[in-house]
């Protein structure tokens, strides 16, 4: 059977991460969505997304199709419904369609479906900040698949553990004198990942495939550092996509950061207001600042974005893709894409210049800036321009 991930009427939700990559490309857990729905169904998976996206993510589309809303994350029980789709049936959460079974070029119609409903429970990503809050259950999940059957590498006397049953290195991955503490949830250490000498770390944890903590790192769970992520200081309930940075101290809580950011020297986020308030966040599918419901909450931030040392952020406070955060002071809690400044205003961050700056970001981890990224990235400073009044 081939399998199609679509992304749902909460792709706005997602933004600023979906601005770059399709929901099925979001890290929860220890895996992507789309890895995830692999890993079950053991095959590729392609998805359907946004035009501008779909040249880096292109869609396969044969005779027979089930097609995945890539909000909601696979489970066992889940998954046996959807091996046993036929056609013209469709698996339903409540009005969510969760998965269908559709002929090539087919109009799709769901009043004509015979629908099954999915009474269990399952694990939706519908808003930015349930990335970090869902990280726990989906970090647990992902752990039980992938170790399952399985023998972690050896792990050095040198460091101190508790509950080694619950903690697992992949092949090349290397800790030495921390302390991991995997009672509350597992720790996973990625492929060739390193975890340096003095670092403190408690459950859940994931340190996915090259990606290093550097020296005397405090970090609490549930907390997810992507593919060639680097990290330092104290992070607690955060998801850093791949390649990104937070390599010094200072603080980053109940956070998500996208791909190829940097957090400079010192900068701390707040996650907490001072009057113990719900958080409200920015959402780009209202225009408009949003009740999260949570106590705590703190940076949403996305791709190619960065900030210098000693960065403040309030509580609740949105980054789109390509800013560049400079000077003292909170910003405010919305920043547009392709915006560059800080507390005493903004001016535009022009494409030409930003993508200089990734271009040698990029290639100091051997990855090239291409024509594509440039394209998507246009792409979206386009989208985006609405929310930039700094040049008027």
């Amino acid at each position: 059977m081939n399998y199609i991930l679509f992304d749902g009427p909460v792709r706005d939700a997602l933004l600023p991460f979906t601005f770059t990559r399709p929901v099925a490309e979001i890290r929860v857990g220890i895996l992507t969505i789309r890895e995830k729905w692999e890993k079950y169904l053991n095959t590729t998976i392609t998805t359907i997304t946004e035009d501008y996206l779909s040249e880096r993510y292109p869609m396969v589309e044969l005779e027979e199709n089930v097609l995945l809303n890539s909000s909601f994350l696979p489970n066992g029980s889940l998954v046996d419904h959807i091996l046993s789709l036929q056609e013209n049936q469709a698996i339903f959460k409540g009005e969510d369609v969760i998965a269908f079974f559709a002929k090539e070029g087919q109009e799709v119609d769901f009043s004509t479906f015979d629908i099954i409903e999915f009474e269990e429970d399952v694990m939706i990503i519908e808003n930015t900040w349930d990335i970090f809050s869902k990280n726990g259950e989906a970090l647990q999940a992902d752990y039980d698949l992938i170790t399952e059957g399985r023998t972690s590498a050896p792990i050095s006397e040198t460091n101190s553990l508790i509950h080694p049953e619950n903690i697992f290195l992949e092949e090349g991955a290397s800790v030495e004198y921390s302390i991991l503490n995997a009672t509350d949830g597992p720790i996973y250490i990625g492929k060739d990942a390193e975890v340096w000498e003095g670092s403190l770390i408690r459950g859940g944890f994931a340190l996915c495939h090259n990606a290093v903590v550097k020296m005397g790192g405090k970090i609490y769970g549930a907390t997810t550092v992507g593919p060639h992520g680097k990290v330092c200081g104290e992070i607690s309930n955060s998801v850093i996509f791949g390649y990104s940075s937070k390599g010094h101290e200072g603080y980053l809580g109940n956070s998500v950061l996208g791909e190829w950011c940097n957090i400079g020297a010192d900068s701390n986020n707040s996650n907490l207001k001072n009057n113990y308030a719900k958080v409200r966040l920015w959402n780009y599918a209202t225009e408009k600042f949003e009740q999260t419901g949570l106590q705590f909450c703190g940076l949403m931030m996305g791709d190619h974005s960065k900030t210098a040392i000693n960065t403040m952020l309030n509580t609740g406070t949105v980054i789109g893709v390509n800013t560049n955060i400079y000077v003292p002071g909170f910003p405010k809690n919305f920043v547009p894409s392709f915006s560059w400044g800080g507390a005493t205003g903004f001016t535009t961050y022009l494409p030409e210049k930003a993508f200089e700056t990734a271009k040698v970001m990029m290639a100091r981890r051997g990855v090239e800036f291409c024509q594509q990224d440039a394209d998507i990235l246009n792409h979206v400073f386009e989208l985006t321009k609405k929310w930039r009044n700094y040049d008027a």
